[in-house]
């Protein structure tokens, strides 16, 4: 049973996360932000989430399990970063499938993956060599892992990520759409702003939508409650 609606955001200090935090206290949720280095909390806690120190590149299911104990929901926002393959591998991949597997063991069924808009596509198209690969392929098995589970998820992909203020609005499209615009148009085209997908997260878990779904956005024209339902 879940306690007063928690949610456990993972890479609770990243930029989407530090947006999204409020949004969910807003809309009602006890929120649980993981962060590795303590010295973030401050920031964590100024959102009105709880800040819990754990890292999770190297925390076991059992731990992860432990914290999410009585949630409602986990939002994985956590990323590497780039620029290490190892790591990239070992936080984007292997600690997500790890939160998954803790999910289902705390018996928490809903789930929310921030991926990107190409994951599907990419490591089909991507030079192996290229240096963008080992992300595109890290998000790419983790997705997959995801819709292998039994896990009540949802994995957004948004596009080129900016600092734009939130507008509530987008354009929502496939895989394949999203990589044909990617190829086309200009980084503009595929922008979404990293407020808009705070305001999805929040969306998808309180008007409890796109339950076993992907939704890869783009900044539009249509407002989020009628672009997803």
């Amino acid at each position: 049973m879940a306690d007063q609606r928690k949610v456990v955001i993972v890479g609770g200090h990243g930029k989407i996360a530090l947006l999204a935090a409020p949004k969910l206290v807003e809309a009602g949720f006890s929120v649980e932000s993981i962060i590795r280095n303590p010295e973030q909390a401050e920031e964590v806690t100024a959102t009105g989430a709880s800040p819990v120190v754990l890292d999770v590149e190297s925390a076991d299911s059992e731990a992860l399990a432990e914290v999410f104990s009585g949630a409602e929901a986990v939002v994985f926002s956590a990323g590497a970063g780039g620029g290490n393959p190892a790591r990239t591998k070992a936080v984007d991949q292997d600690a997500a499938i790890r939160t998954m597997d803790a999910a289902a063991q705390a018996g928490v069924s809903r789930y929310v993956m921030v991926s990107y808009a190409r994951s599907e596509v990419d490591i089909h198209q991507l030079d192996p060599e290229s240096s963008f690969y080992p992300y595109a392929a890290a998000k790419h098995h983790a997705d997959n892992h995801l819709r292998g589970t039994e896990l009540q998820y949802t994995i957004l992909g948004p596009g080129a990520l900016t600092t734009e203020p939130a507008t509530r609005q987008i354009t929502v499209v496939d895989a394949d759409s999203a990589a044909e615009a990617s190829s086309e148009g200009g980084k503009e085209a595929v922008s979404t702003s990293r407020a808009n997908v705070a305001e999805v997260i929040s969306h998808v878990l309180t008007a409890d939508v796109a339950r076993r779904s992907t939704v890869n956005f783009f900044d539009g024209e249509t407002p989020i409650a009628e672009a997803i339902r």
